[in-house]
């Protein structure tokens, strides 16, 4: 199978690293991918956005399956343009991918569904959560435990387009639960951890996020079904009864709350930084799952988990995420793989044969190991191989976890 993996980030190189291990795969492409999923297979300088060169490249190729990492071109439609032309997608027509796109319409969903949310406020007034409605590069979203948080997210906010939503703050334990959809039925796969904040102990402005691991203690396989069949299922079938089925991957960000689970979020795509800790424990063949999930019909198809854990450590610029970090030359990513991590590449150039940087979140360091401690271990021991100027990490992803 000739498959187009589109995309550049971190998420993409992991989603491209667990393809290329399926029998089914012929061809990896990529548009526009990045220097690590070089390594694994072409790639092509076509942008994620643009439906209509993505397109002209799956048909110049012969491409019989498009994955769809990034939420910007799901949104915007490119997998309606793709099917239009008779190209299976692994992703959301723009219409059901609108779940990502429009928080109101989510909450409009959920309502429909009677899927448990966090209630909207009438108003601005602290403790609250303010959220811009559209796609904010997982950013828009500002906790507010005094009004003077609430005075600086409004600022903060205010530069991103369309209106503002306003949140009860919920108190528990977040969690990111994912599925993969065939616009009916859910094929559950394990819970993840991500860490949105950008310095330790859960501080300063939210990103698209410094790391995670899987599984989550105290949810095993059971209990994350439990939460699939509670809150997925419901939304799909609202979102097919309302004539825009579901197919891809479906992201619940979750808060477990005193009183039970409360959606936070819906996400139209596989999460990032999740993913590179999802996939090193996943046991089976994506691809064919994929495929499945295109051709709307995932029965008989079966990914189990694999035992341990895995943890991923981003390492970001030193400004992330108010600017990013160009040209800065990489070292150890080869030291940091045979030390036993897994370093997907995120926002990296190749200059003159020169690794470089290339954005915000420029690696993620991921490792596996019997529990979440010496998978932790192993991530950051690899990441304190890798270096460049002004690299910033933080220092606490999973440290709770690994010591529950």
């Amino acid at each position: 199978m000739k498959v187009l993996l589109v995309g550049s980030g971190g998420r993409e190189h992991a989603l491209a690293w667990k393809l290329v291990q399926s029998p089914l795969l012929t061809e990896l492409h990529a548009a526009p991918g990045n220097p690590g999923i070089a390594a694994l297979g072409h790639c092509h300088p076509v942008r994620a956005d643009d439906a209509e060169a993505i397109l002209g490249l799956a048909r110049s190729l012969g491409i019989e399956l498009v994955v769809v990492g990034p939420e910007v071109p799901l949104v915007t439609g490119l997998g309606d343009v793709l099917r239009r032309n008779g190209i299976a997608v692994f992703g959301p027509g723009r219409a059901a991918a609108a779940i990502e796109g429009s928080k109101r319409f989510a909450k409009e969903v959920m309502r429909a569904a009677g899927v448990s949310t966090s209630a909207d406020l009438s108003g601005p007034v602290a403790p609250c959560v303010l959220k811009a409605d559209g796609l904010a590069a997982g950013k828009g979203v500002v906790v507010c435990r005094t009004q003077a948080e609430v005075e600086r997210g409004l600022a903060e906010l205010a530069s991103l387009p369309g209106p503002l939503v306003v949140e009860e703050l919920l108190e528990g334990t977040e969690v990111s639960v994912f599925a993969l959809c065939d616009g009916a039925d859910a094929l559950t796969l394990t819970a993840a951890e991500d860490f949105k904040r950008a310095y330790d102990g859960d501080e300063g402005p939210n990103t698209g996020g410094m790391g995670s691991y899987a599984p989550v203690p105290g949810l095993d396989a059971a209990a994350v079904d439990e939460l699939v069949e509670a809150i997925h299922r419901p939304v799909l079938a609202e979102l097919s009864r309302r004539g825009m089925p579901f197919s891809g991957v479906l992201f619940a960000g979750l808060m477990l709350t005193a009183n039970g689970p409360r959606v936070l979020e819906f996400n139209c795509r596989f999460g990032d930084p999740e993913t590179q800790s999802l996939l090193p424990l996943l046991d089976g063949d994506l691809l064919a799952a994929c495929a499945a999930a295109a051709s709307g019909d995932l029965s008989g198809v079966t990914l189990g988990q694999l035992p341990g854990a895995a943890v991923t450590v981003v390492l970001a610029a030193g400004g992330y995420p108010a600017f990013g970090c160009t040209g800065a030359e990489i070292s150890g990513v080869a030291e940091a793989e045979a030390a036993g991590a897994l370093v997907f590449h995120a926002g990296t150039a190749l200059r003159d044969g020169r690794l470089v940087t290339n954005g915000g979140r420029i690696l993620n360091v991921t490792a596996t190991g019997d529990d979440i401690s010496s998978a932790r271990t192993t991530a950051y021991a690899a990441a304190d191989l890798i270096m460049w100027e002004a690299l910033r990490r933080r220092e606490d992803i999973a440290l709770a976890a690994s010591v529950v």
